[in-house]
């Protein structure tokens, strides 16, 4: 399987061309052959991307999937009438990612736009493959703050192409105010109070002993989350083959200032001893063999996955585009920096609120 693992955000070459010789495929400039391997598509990541040229006659694709499967960025002008992918058709058509484009700083977009086109690319590609076989994921909220709940709650409950149910504990205030917030809500979903004294590690724990699922998904009650976020990890986890997985931390809504900034220094599709507390997902038996959460009041994250790697588990930093970490005061997070960090960080900064458009806002 050819996979989105050693993507680079910013290609060092421009675009090259894929044709059919009328025996196989023609890939910058060299043949390739069906069974299109990694080592194909290592000496392709530095290209912006590649522009297929289609034969007129019907011929194999596999190679162009594959392509897509690995993140490589494709375009087409036209494609032919044989080809009967109609959502192949449409993202291989679609040129949007190579106009030039720039934030409110005037910082270029060029290479984030080019990585969404890839994101999409390669879940068309490896959906059907890997996606739906995961099993049940438990989705885990660990809160202090009852305004948060019906955000949380609508949050998840966009969430698609995954099994899941919720365990969220209220920390330190009444259930029934997650209970309310709760109504409609679409999948299945247990409330627990915790007391106000119990550490934070303590009330994960507790919300874990409740849940039935195959993976267990830590999720923050103040973040956003793109309605792929659960079904690209597990994507991750399947192509990766690692224990954890979790997304990069790359964009920043800094709630004071009105502000969102992206920083670019957290490399995707790697392995990683880091990951975004509020996105990492693992399965429920390998986090319990390590102790399940530490019972401190904060860094729990940082902790456990320090603990998988003591134990010898991998962990995979997979693109962190269907993610947003909203700041207030440092009072307000147990992960503690000041606004002005993520502003001297910023590769590219927006005023108001400005996700990639992997994250499918409103």
């Amino acid at each position: 399987m050819t996979s989105p693992r050693g993507f680079l955000r910013t290609p060092s070459a421009e675009m090259a061309d894929a044709s059919w010789d009328g025996s196989r495929w023609v890939v910058a400039g060299a043949p390739v052959q069906a069974e299109f391997a990694e080592d194909d598509v290592a000496r392709l990541r530095g290209l912006r991307g590649v522009h297929v040229h289609w034969s007129p006659g019907v011929v194999p694709h596999d190679v162009i999937l594959r392509l897509a499967a690995a993140g490589v960025p494709l375009y087409s002008a036209s494609v032919p009438g044989w080809l009967a992918d109609a959502t192949l058709r449409e993202l291989i058509t679609d040129s949007g990612w190579l106009t030039s484009e720039a934030d409110s700083a005037g910082a270029p977009v060029v290479d984030l736009r080019r990585e969404e086109h890839s994101v999409r690319l390669r879940r068309h590609a490896l959906h059907g493959e890997v996606v739906g076989s995961g099993g049940l994921v438990s989705v885990v909220v660990a809160s202090r703050r009852p305004r948060m709940a019906a955000f949380a709650l609508a949050q998840i409950a966009r969430q698609r192409d995954v099994d899941l149910e919720v365990v969220y504990a209220a920390h330190g205030f009444p259930a029934d105010v997650v209970r309310q917030a709760a109504g409609g809500f679409p999948f299945p979903i247990e409330v627990v109070e915790v007391g106000g004294e119990i550490p934070f590690g303590d009330v994960l724990n507790e919300a874990v002993r409740r849940a039935s699922g195959d993976y267990v998904a830590k999720w923050d009650d103040d973040d956003w989350y793109g309605p792929d976020h659960l079904s690209d990890l597990l994507l991750a986890r399947a192509y990766a083959g690692a224990d954890v997985v979790g997304t990069a931390a790359e964009f920043f809504y800094l709630e004071p200032l009105n502000v969102t900034v992206r920083r670019t220094d957290y490399t995707s599709e790697v392995v990683s001893p880091h990951v975004a507390g509020g996105t990492i997902l693992l399965e429920r038996a390998a986090l319990l063999e390590v102790g399940g959460f530490q019972p401190l009041p904060r860094a729990v994250d940082e902790r456990l996955l320090k603990d998988v790697e003591a134990a010898g588990g991998s962990i995979y930093r997979t693109h962190g585009l269907g993610y947003v970490l909203r700041r207030s005061t440092m009072e307000e997070h147990t992960w503690r920096l000041p606004l002005a960090h993520f502003l001297r960080v910023a590769t590219n900064q927006w005023r108001g609120f400005r996700p990639s458009r992997i994250l499918e806002a409103s």
